[in-house]
């Protein structure tokens, strides 16, 4: 291996290249020794969901009746009526169908971690995530005087401005867009979830995690590299201004003008 290191520094890859071409066994050796010196990372595919016409009709179709059925077992965690009483805890109610199917799926092929939803995916049939979308996605998102969400909270004084900045234009300068155009109410990317009614610590944990790279389900990457441009005040004011409810308000919000 020396010898063949001291080879190429001094007469360059391309005479490895024409070796081969030759069938000598030392370009042989050398390419082999090569690559397991330094060995590649397999390919880590972000989710197993491509979006077809085939996979939005089965995200699409579900039995709402069924899935209400179903629905009992989430209860405990996301509310009875798709509200959760913990503020780190996802609402599920008033999500896209599509959003909602796509992360059980990611969650039972481990593309998405979590240690009771890992389970919770593979304990449920693949039917049964259609039928849960097509509930979770018809339950009203305006308050219930016999609920007990979390959702919304107080807003806080001092970020409300940077997130509402940040959901109404983006910052074109670090190429982040508005969040608005993805994740409502101005617009809706396909498979991307609504965050008008979702709860701020939730939010604020998944952009961590998205910046960090220990959540890595999304297709092509734009969560991961939107999060890591953000500051972490940035995702605090974000989850903040969307755990407040503020988030219904579409376009320029008036705290974005400040």
């Amino acid at each position: 291996m020396p010898y063949l290191k001291l080879l190429l520094a001094i007469r360059g890859v391309r005479n490895l290249a024409a070796l081969c071409v030759l069938g000598s066994p030392l370009a042989v050796y050398g390419i082999y020794a090569l690559n397991t010196a330094n060995p590649q990372p397999p390919l880590r595919i972000p989710s197993n969901v491509a979006w077809t016409d085939e996979t939005i009709a089965e995200a699409s179709h579900g039995n709402a009746v069924r899935g209400f059925l179903i629905a009992d077992r989430c209860a405990r965690c996301h509310g009875r009526e798709g509200f959760s009483a913990s503020a780190a805890i996802p609402n599920l109610a008033g999500l896209d169908r599509l959003a909602i199917w796509k992360q059980l799926n990611d969650f039972r092929d481990d593309k998405r971690r979590s240690k009771i939803m890992n389970v919770v995916a593979n304990e449920l049939e693949t039917k049964d995530y259609a039928d849960l979308a097509a509930y979770y996605s018809m339950l009203p998102t305006y308050p219930d005087a016999g609920d007990t969400r979390a959702f919304p909270e107080p807003p806080p004084s001092t970020q409300t401005g940077a997130g509402a900045r940040l959901v109404a234009f983006g910052d074109g300068t670090r190429g982040i867009p508005p969040c608005q155009v993805c994740h409502g109410p101005l617009g809706h990317k396909l498979g991307a979830p609504s965050l008008v009614a979702q709860n701020s610590t939730y939010i604020q944990e998944q952009l961590e995690d998205f910046a960090k790279g220990d959540r890595s389900n999304d297709i092509n990457m734009p969560m991961r590299s939107i999060a890591s441009s953000l500051t972490e005040e940035e995702r605090q004011a974000l989850a903040a201004y969307y755990g407040s409810g503020l988030g219904n308000l579409s376009g320029s919000a008036p705290e974005a003008s400040r």
